[in-house]
């Protein structure tokens, strides 16, 4: 939501990533145990790009919103300006991926963040870095960000 020069990151019902109201949307709740940030997804085949492939864009959302957040439960009030994803194996439909994401670094302007994607036996499939602007004008409200662990922020 937009109001003047200012931007709320407050979850949003519509969000991508993580509005609960968004048909084509991820869906995704995060957990915070003050450190890390983590969810879990579970590819279905409108998630596709090559015939049984999950979309690399679609990976690469799921990291993205996983630094995001983040961030958020550090109260750091920023949006993305770098991301490098690393793909390491293709993920097939069905194949339930954990999410982790963790600051990696902080400093005045930018903080850094990272990501992974992994399968139930381990095997990391994507990881991602990210380095994301700090922002005065992005607000990040007190009453959605940084509960306790499994207190993700409702969106």
């Amino acid at each position: 939501m937009v109001t003047g020069p200012e931007m709320s990151i407050a979850a949003s019902d519509l969000c991508f990533g993580c509005g609960k109201r968004n048909p084509c949307g991820l869906k995704l709740e995060f957990n915070w145990d003050g450190k890390v940030a983590t969810s879990s997804f579970t590819p279905t085949e409108l998630h596709q790009g090559w015939k049984g492939i999950i979309h690399g864009g679609i990976l690469s959302s799921l990291l993205d919103e996983a630094m995001g957040y983040v961030a958020c439960f550090e109260k750091v009030g920023g949006v993305t300006a770098a991301m490098e994803v690393r793909f390491k194996r293709p993920v097939s439909i069905g194949e339930p991926l954990a999410i982790t994401a963790w600051v990696s670094n902080k400093a005045r302007r930018f903080v850094d963040t990272e990501a992974s994607l992994t399968l139930k036996d381990g095997t990391v499939v994507a990881t991602a870095k990210a380095k994301q602007y700090i922002s005065s004008e992005v607000i990040i409200p007190d009453d959605k960000w940084g509960q306790p662990a499994g207190d993700a922020p409702s969106a």
